[in-house]
C-alpha cells in the first residue's frame, strides 16, 4: 500500500495515546511523538527539555518562529530512514503545522481528530499514568493558549471521532475504516476442504499437496480427526496443526471452533518445529480434559466413537456457562500463541492473501445432518468449517470436496455398530477387483487417530449426492482411484487412467455437477494428478 501519513490531533485525554498503541500494535504503524520531533530540534539548541509544560513552551516558540513548518521539516528527517507505510504523528497542536506537512506531501496526509466531553477529559486527566510531570490540575493545563486552540482544529479535520461515546475498540474500528485500513471489498481469497463421506477419505494429502499455494492455513475440528500426509520414509499424521505446516512456511491458525488436547497440540507443534511467531490459536478455543476423555468411554463401546473428549469439551462448554470454565486464553502454556483470529483474518483480506480453511471428517458424520446417532459431535460442513473460523461465504473462493471410491466407517464398538454403510464388502473384495494387494490394504486401512481396522462399502451414490447438496462444491478431489484398478497407480496423467476410472469420474461429475479436479492415484509424493483450471 501506499505511504499513509496520520495527523492526529485532539485534547489531553482524548485518548490519543491509546489509540496509536492499538494502530502500532495491529497495522504496524510507526508512531512518530511530537516529543520526538521537539527532542530532534532542542538537541540542536542544546536544550535540555522535562515537563509536559516546558514541551509545550518550546513547540509554541517553534511555530511562532516559522509558522509551525518545524513540524514538517523534522518529520522529513525522521522519514528518511522510516520504512513503514502507515506514519501516525501524535500529535499536531495548530493549523498551520498540519498545512504544512499536506504541502510537502500532499493526498498523502490525512487529518483525524479525537474529541471528547470536558467532564471525561477531567476525569481521564485525573487518572492518567504518564512518565513527565504534568499540571496539578486538568483546569491548569488548559491554561496554555495552544492547548485551547487544539478543539478548534476539529472544524478542519478529515474525521472526528468523539471518544465520549464509544469504548476504545470502538475508535480503533472507526479510526481504521476512515483510513482505509479494512479491506474494502469481498474479493474472495478463502478456499475450503471438507469431506464428503465418512472421514478418511485422503484429506490431509490433498490438503498438504495445496497448501503451498497459501499464505494462512486454518484448522478447525479436534484431535478425534488425523490428517495423514505423505512423507518419506514416514508419513505424518496431523490431527490440530493444519497439513502443510511441514511442507510451507505458511502462517497457521487454529480457528476460535476448535477443540484442542493441550498436551497433543504443544507435541504436535514441537515435531513440526512450530513457535509462536509462525502459529496463532484463537483465545476462545475449547481446551480438553481428562474428565471429557473419560465421560466418552461408553460411545466408544457403542458407535466407535474415537473417545478424544472433543464432543464431552464441547458439550461442556455449551452446558458451563458461567461456570469456570477455561478456554486457551487461560493456559499460560498457550500465552505466547494467543491470538484474536478476526485480526488476523482482516489482515489476510487486506492485503489479499490466500486462505484455506480444513475442514475435518465427513459429510456423513455431520451431527445434524448425518445418520444420527452414528455422528460425531459437531457439523462437518462447509458452512461449519467457515463458522468455527469465522469466515463470511462471501470470501469462498472455492469448495473442493473430497471423496474416496471406496467409503469407509470405523469398525463396530464393542457394543454396538458404528452406523450406517451401504452394501457393506470385504478387504478382499476390494482387493479382487482392483488387484491391490490384500496384506498392503489392511495394513494401509486404519484409521488415522486410533489405529482401528476400517469398514469398506461400495460407492454411495445417495450419500454423494447428499454431501453435493449439503457443500455445494466447486471441485470435487477423487482419492483411492488405485482401488477401482491398481494400474492406476502408475497413471501421471488423466488420459493414463482406466478406461472404467474415467467412466467412475465421469459419473461423479455428473451427480456432483462438479469438476473432479484433483486425482489421487495413491499415497506418495507425485500422487495427484491436477486437472484445476484454477
Amino acid at each position: 500500500m501506499a505511504r499513509r501519513i496520520v495527523l492526529l490531533s485532539g485534547p489531553i485525554g482524548v485518548g490519543k495515546s491509546t489509540l496509536t498503541e492499538s494502530l502500532q500494535r495491529i497495522y504496524q504503524a510507526r508512531i512518530v511523538k511530537t516529543r520526538e520531533l521537539l527532542d530532534l530540534e532542542a538537541r540542536l539548541r542544546l536544550v535540555q527539555l522535562n515537563t509536559r509544560e516546558e514541551y509545550q513552551a518550546f513547540g509554541d516558540n517553534l511555530d511562532r518562529e516559522d509558522g509551525g513548518r518545524w513540524v514538517a521539516d523534522a518529520l522529513a528527517e525522521v522519514l528518511k530512514k522510516e520504512t513503514s507505510n502507515l506514519i501516525v504523528v501524535d500529535a499536531v497542536r495548530i493549523q498551520d503545522q498540519i498545512r504544512a506537512v499536506r504541502e510537502r506531501y500532499g493526498y498523502a496526509v490525512f487529518h483525524l481528530h479525537l474529541t471528547a466531553n470536558e467532564a471525561d477529559l477531567k476525569n481521564r486527566f485525573e487518572n492518567r499514568i504518564t512518565k513527565f510531570r504534568e499540571a496539578s490540575t486538568y483546569e491548569a493545563s488548559q491554561e496554555n493558549l495552544t492547548e485551547k486552540g487544539v478543539w478548534k482544529l476539529a472544524s478542519i479535520a478529515d474525521a472526528v471521532v468523539n471518544t465520549s461515546l464509544c469504548e476504545p475498540e470502538d475508535v480503533v474500528v472507526r479510526a481504521s475504516t476512515r483510513l482505509h485500513l479494512y479491506s474494502r471489498d469481498y474479493t474472495p481469497t478463502v478456499d475450503v476442504l471438507v469431506g464428503g463421506q465418512f472421514g478418511s477419505e485422503g484429506k490431509g494429502n490433498v490438503a498438504n499437496y495445496l497448501a503451498q499455494e497459501y499464505d494462512l492455513l486454518i484448522r478447525g475440528g479436534g484431535p478425534n480427526a488425523g490428517h495423514k500426509v505423505y512423507e518419506h520414509p514416514d508419513p505424518y499424521t496431523h490431527h490440530l496443526l493444519p497439513c502443510g505446516t511441514r511442507r510451507t512456511q505458511a502462517q497457521l491458525l487454529i480457528a476460535p471452533g476448535a477443540v484442542i488436547s493441550l498436551s497433543g497440540l504443544l507435541k504436535e507443534a514441537h515435531e513440526c518445529s512450530v513457535g509462536p511467531e509462525r502459529l496463532s490459536i484463537d483465545p476462545q478455543v475449547m481446551v480438553i480434559t481428562p474428565e471429557d476423555i473419560l465421560s466418552e468411554a461408553a460411545l466408544v463401546k457403542q458407535i466407535g466413537s474415537t473417545g478424544q473428549g472433543v464432543g464431552a469439551a464441547t458439550a461442556r462448554r455449551i452446558m458451563a456457562r458461567g461456570s469456570d470454565i477455561k478456554l486457551a486464553k487461560d493456559y499460560p502454556e498457550l500465552k505466547s500463541f494467543i491470538r484474536e483470529s478476526k485480526e488476523i483474518l482482516e489482515d489476510a483480506y487486506r492485503y489479499g492473501r490466500r486462505i484455506l480453511v480444513e475442514g475435518t471428517q465427513g459429510a456423513g458424520l455431520s451431527l445434524y445432518h448425518g445418520y444420527y446417532p452414528h455422528v460425531t459431535s459437531r457439523d462437518t460442513s462447509v458452512s461449519a468449517a467457515l463458522a468455527e473460523a469465522g469466515i463470511p461465504p462471501k470470501r469462498v473462493r472455492k469448495v473442493i470436496m473430497t471423496c474416496r471410491t471406496y467409503p469407509i466407517r470405523v469398525q463396530d464398538g464393542a457394543e454396538g455398530t458404528s452406523g450406517k454403510l451401504t452394501r457393506e464388502l470385504t478387504w478382499k473384495d476390494v482387493s479382487d477387483r482392483s488387484g491391490v494387494n490384500l496384506k498392503i490394504l489392511e495394513s494401509a486401512e486404519l484409521t488415522s487417530t486410533t489405529k482401528k481396522k476400517r469398514r469398506v462399502g461400495e460407492f454411495d451414490w445417495v450419500q454423494l449426492r447428499r454431501a453435493a447438496l449439503l457443500n455445494g462444491p466447486t471441485d470435487i478431489a477423487l482419492t483411492f482411484v488405485d482401488y477401482i484398478d491398481a494400474k492406476n497407480q502408475k497413471a501421471r496423467r488423466f488420459e493414463q487412467l482406466s478406461d472404467s476410472t474415467i467412466q467412475f469420474i465421469e459419473e461423479v461429475e455428473d451427480v456432483t455437477a462438479a469438476p473432479v479436479s484433483l486425482i489421487s492415484t495413491r499415497f506418495d509424493f507425485r500422487s495427484i494428478i491436477d486437472r484445476r483450471n484454477w
